[in-house]
């Protein structure tokens, strides 16, 4: 798939769900506010619970660009553990290392900070880690290597270059952008996580 594809897929995406996705995706959101379609336009019919609950599902899995299957186990390991399934859900979902990367502002999305793992430019630790679900534990600093902060791409990000297009960054990140490196301080909770979506339903459509 080429990027022209994968952004106009992924801006007739943002508009179905009724969220910017990327930065690309803002503009042609702010002109086409409205879902895709000849029918975009008209006014929706009232939607049934499990339409509801199945849009904030999509809207959770577009943001973290998660397949089903990875989705699912998430919300199973999360109903096992104490609190809310829910927002256990999203702050599960905050430490993934490619999660990291973009909050720092090491990427301008998701897509590009799970590109900069896989295609190993990410240390943990002072360790490379190129997968993208690894889980940062509080406490590990995660930095680019030495020698992909000469390349284009991540003097850009030094820069702050990124910030123009992302949320400030959140309190459990302490980000030291000029040296491309981030320390997670503590564990994410939902009421910080910058991310649009009614966690509650997210549960409601899984345990149906």
């Amino acid at each position: 798939m080429t990027s022209v594809t994968r952004s106009r897929r992924q801006v007739r995406l943002s508009r179905k769900l009724g969220l910017a996705l990327t930065p690309k995706a803002v503009k042609h959101f702010e002109k086409r506010p409205y879902p895709p379609g000849e029918h975009g336009r008209a006014r929706r019919r009232t939607e049934s619970d499990y339409a509801v609950r199945l849009r904030e599902k999509q809207r959770l899995r577009a943001q973290y660009m998660l397949r089903e299957k990875q989705l699912l186990k998430v919300y199973e390991n999360a109903r096992k553990q104490a609190g809310l399934t829910g927002e256990v859900m999203v702050e599960d979902l905050e430490t993934r290392l490619d999660s990291v990367v973009l909050r720092a502002g090491f990427g301008r999305t998701i897509l590009q900070a799970r590109q900069h793992v896989t295609h190993r430019h990410i240390l943990v630790d002072g360790k490379i880690v190129d997968r993208p679900s690894f889980r940062v534990k509080p406490g590990q600093t995660i930095q680019v290597k030495a020698k992909s902060q000469a390349t284009v791409p991540f003097q850009v990000a030094a820069a702050g270059a990124h910030r123009d297009v992302l949320p400030a960054v959140p309190g459990y990140l302490e980000v030291q952008i000029e040296k491309l490196s981030a320390t997670l301080t503590r564990a994410p909770k939902r009421a910080e996580v910058p991310v649009t979506c009614d966690v509650q339903m997210v549960v409601e459509y899984y345990a149906r």
